[in-house]
């Protein structure tokens, strides 16, 4: 077993980095004072992974889209009955989700931690599928596709990710489609999990209050080393650098015409991409956001609510930033932001705004590194973009520069890499002002 101490001065806060002798890397932040633990079960396995294959396969397996997430709702149950039940006895409060890179099981507690984490991972290593439970699971998963298909929230994302992207993964909707996720079968599942849920591929992050000795006496009693390493190599995409296309509209049940405006990034690997997140978070609040003179301008006019925001979604081989809210003006929104990023490109950013930007998301950053979920949430994204240092994060803030910035301005925020999505009430007209 080998262990590392990854510590903070600046904080006054470490990281125990732990190669387990299961194969299982852990990284635990006990925070003393902190009364609650948040726990973090991981797995290298998201939406995205269409196409894959390992050392022992002759050529790339391509699964069904969606199988990531089926995969997470069917680990909750076993031949002794639902995980959530077990949790109910512990007090915990557990889930899970999938994003598109990653699949993540977790729990909160105040006590019984010992008892918690060994239900994590205990469950998510015994995986049980049937026939009959996946077919059951596809009427279920079906449905949730169609709330989601309604969801105007949601369409409006994807119909962006639509419009920005020709043929990356990142496109599809996590949960699938009805008709991808009628191909998935229990032998597929077995497969999925044999691969991804390897514990080489897996990573566990806890935060808040507990002992690095708990841990260590859980993971020695519950986890047991893979019989091999798996190497694991994934299908690439053929992405063009330019946008699929400038605009998608839909009609939907809603009460305001909702709008996602974005940009597509250029990727700079896991690693450039975490660090480049940060960055491009900063241009964003730069461009429109609440201290900015475009966001005043626009808000003034009744043109967006308080519902405005902006986003930055980065992963290992894709990022875009992405401005959103209500408005009956989407597309003077989108024009409006375009012509503050030509005018920025064009005459630089302003020095003392840079200045008020970077020191605001240096207090944001330490006020994540101050809760539980955040830190765990930093650290597994630290380990799979390959960041022994997940303290190194703050560096990038404190490190950055104006011309750095106007740098970055330049390759993430082109307009002519632009996209606007726009999800109108399905009696819509436009015009007019958002209330």
């Amino acid at each position: 077993m080998e262990k590392t101490i990854i510590r903070s001065e600046r904080l006054g806060i470490e990281v125990c980095r732990i190669k387990h002798d299961s194969g299982l890397t852990m990284l635990l932040c006990p925070m003393e004072g902190f009364s609650t633990a948040y726990a973090a079960f991981t797995t290298k396995l998201g939406s995205v992974d269409t196409r894959f294959k390992t050392q022992d396969d002759a050529d790339f397996v391509d699964v069904p889209e969606g199988v990531a997430h089926f995969l997470e709702h069917k680990m909750f149950e076993n031949e002794e009955g639902d995980a959530f039940a077990r949790y109910a006895k512990t007090g915990a409060s557990a889930n899970a989700f999938t994003s598109f890179d990653r699949t993540s099981y977790l729990f909160a507690c105040t006590d019984r931690f010992s008892e918690s984490l060994e239900i994590l991972l205990d469950f998510v290593r015994r995986p049980y599928f049937t026939e009959a439970s996946v077919q059951k699971e596809q009427g279920i998963i079906g449905q949730e596709i169609r709330m989601y298909d309604d969801s105007g929230d949601w369409r409006v994302m994807f119909n962006l990710l639509g419009a920005l992207y020709h043929n990356h993964p990142v496109r599809i909707d996590i949960a699938g489609t009805v008709e991808s996720i009628a191909q998935i079968d229990h032998e597929l599942l077995y497969r999925c999990h044999r691969t991804f849920y390897h514990l080489n591929n897996m990573v566990l992050c806890v935060a808040g209050n507990f002992t690095v000795g708990q841990v260590l006496e859980v993971a020695g009693r519950v986890l047991k080393p893979d019989a091999k390493p798996v190497e694991i190599e994934r299908g690439r995409v053929d992405e063009p650098d330019s946008i699929c296309q400038p605009l998608v509209e839909q009609k939907l049940s809603v009460a305001t015409p909702l709008f996602h405006f974005g940009f597509k990034g250029v990727s700079s690997g896991e690693a450039g991409n975490l660090k480049n997140q940060i960055l491009d978070e900063m241009l964003c609040d730069l461009i429109a956001g609440e201290a900015s003179p475009l966001y005043r301008r626009l808000y003034d006019a009744g043109i967006i609510n308080a519902t405005f925001g902006t986003e930055v979604m980065a992963g290992r081989d894709y990022m875009c930033a992405i401005f959103s809210g209500e408005s009956r003006e989407p597309e003077k929104v989108a024009e409006q932001i375009r012509e503050e990023v030509a005018a920025l490109r064009r005459d630089g950013i302003d020095r003392e705004q840079f200045e008020l930007i970077r020191r605001a998301t240096y207090g944001r950053y330490i006020g994540l590194y101050s809760r539980t979920e955040p830190v765990a949430g930093l650290m597994c994204a630290a380990h799979f973009a390959g960041i022994d240092d997940i303290f190194s994060l703050l560096d990038v803030i404190a490190n950055a520069t104006l011309e750095q910035m106007e740098e970055r301005l330049r390759v993430a925020f082109d307009p002519e890499k632009s996209a606007l999505s726009i999800v109108r009430p399905q009696d819509s007209e436009t015009g007019g002002t958002v209330e």
